[in-house]
């Protein structure tokens, strides 16, 4: 079968740009698109393209011209879904191809896309499910999937979840990182040169913090990688000076991460290595982030979402703003530099801005990222704060706009957020 996948357009819209002209806040995403190269790698006897229309925005109708394909696969984080929707409705227009929807806000709330203009849904972690539709619709069986719904417009979705154990699914074959090879070029961190590929080493997360929607990908499972497969796609990078570890919680099985570290030094892997990782596991296996640094370790994105218990406890962060001091002090000792993630609820004060700046100075972030709360549908968050939601286009949830109700005069809350935004960019250094 001829199998089209995409990945969906920069698409996210910008509320501080929009109304106040402060360009400064708005991102832009231009990532590998690993989930569509790991679906590819299972899909060996098809013929499969990916597109990438962040880096070719205007090029789906061509190529669904000229592929003509039997399927075409989305995939959508919250703030892309809205465009999907347009997305597969001009496929429908002008193909009869299968449309297939997944990703995080498919599995989130698969429901958003029981739509006419969707004939599949893949909800969780979709390697091997959506390896299971392709081989079903080439034999023209009846499909029944753990994992995939198929849409029923106006009807509740009927589907079972698939279930995921400690064993990596649908592993077996290296991700199609040719297939994008001619996007190469554009998967750099420009703020910093660094070009990098992307390898998963394990899916899930353990944790339950209430704004995150990474859980519903595996049922709350963490999901660890064989050390042969991801050595296999290490190497399969070879080009590529430093790897991006993809995962929410790349060392959330330390033994596991362990023999990964010996793995890569014992086959003479000379690379380095972005990761993320929770502050509490830094303090517990110090140890274990020297010999990551030993094998290249070059930086850590780390989750320290908030500077005070309160706040961190109403997250359900399960972690303390110690253990994050901690951390941060270990790290500095190793050499090993802090990529920090900071959330910002619109309820910030004046004074809270100015105690999180303090706080990013004194501890020394050298690259800290800071988004706004927001309440993603399907999360914990969400349900809890619904009601005091004031903008439900999903194009807003980009993590840079306050879609519930600031406490501060909304331009000058977006003036000190953009003031930490620039300061945090002018001294980034990985």
């Amino acid at each position: 079968m001829r199998i089209l996948l995409v990945n969906p357009p920069n698409c996210g819209k910008s509320i501080p740009e929009e109304r106040y002209g402060i360009v400064s806040i708005k991102q832009i995403f231009c990532g590998e698109p690993l989930s569509l190269e790991t679906l590819a790698g299972n899909l060996s006897q098809h013929d499969v393209q990916i597109l990438d229309l962040k880096v070719e925005p205007g090029e789906l109708e061509n190529r669904v011209s000229s592929f003509d394909p039997h399927v075409v696969g989305f995939t959508a984080m919250t703030c892309e879904a809205n465009t999907i929707v347009k997305l597969a409705a001009k496929v429908r227009e002008i193909s009869s191809a299968k449309i297939v929807v997944g990703g995080t806000h498919a599995s989130a709330t698969p429901d958003f896309f029981n739509l006419p203009e969707i004939d599949w849904i893949v909800v969780g972690l979709g390697k091997q499910s959506f390896a299971e539709l392709i081989t079903s619709l080439e034999q023209q069986q009846s499909v029944s999937i753990p994992g995939v719904a198929a849409t029923s417009p106006g009807n509740p979705l009927q589907w079972s979840p698939r279930k995921f154990g400690g064993i990596d699914l649908g592993n077996s074959s290296s991700p199609r990182y040719d297939l994008v090879s001619h996007y190469r070029s554009n998967y750099t961190l420009q703020s910093l040169g660094l070009k990098m590929g992307l390898v998963a080493t394990a899916a899930g997360c353990p944790y339950d913090c209430h704004f995150c929607s990474i859980g519903p990908l595996t049922g709350g499972s963490y999901i660890t990688a064989e050390i042969a497969a991801v050595l296999r796609d290490i190497q399969a990078l070879e080009q590529t000076p430093v790897i991006r570890l993809v995962d929410a919680n790349s060392f959330g099985n330390p033994n596991h991460a362990w023999q990964l570290a010996e793995a890569i030094d014992a086959a003479g892997i000379q690379k380095q290595y972005l990761a993320d990782v929770r502050s509490d596991m830094v303090v517990r296996h110090p140890d274990l982030l020297k010999r990551w640094k030993e094998v290249g370790l070059r930086a850590v994105v780390i989750g320290f979402e908030e500077i005070d218990d309160g706040a961190l406890s109403q997250m359900n962060k399960e972690n303390s703003a110690a253990t994050n001091r901690q951390a941060i002090e270990i790290l500095h000792q190793l050499g090993i530099t802090i990529i920090g993630d900071f959330i910002i609820s619109p309820d910030y004060t004046e004074e809270q801005f100015d105690r999180l700046g303090n706080y990013v100075r004194e501890q020394e972030i050298e690259l800290p990222m800071h988004t706004i709360l927001t309440p993603l549908p399907g999360t914990k968050l969400h349900q809890q704060v619904k009601d005091q939601i004031i903008i439900d286009n999903l194009d807003y949830y980009t993590f840079t706009n306050a879609v519930l109700p600031t406490r501060l005069n909304e331009e000058l809350f977006y003036q000190r957020y953009a003031a930490l935004i620039i300061e945090g960019h002018s001294k980034a250094k990985v």
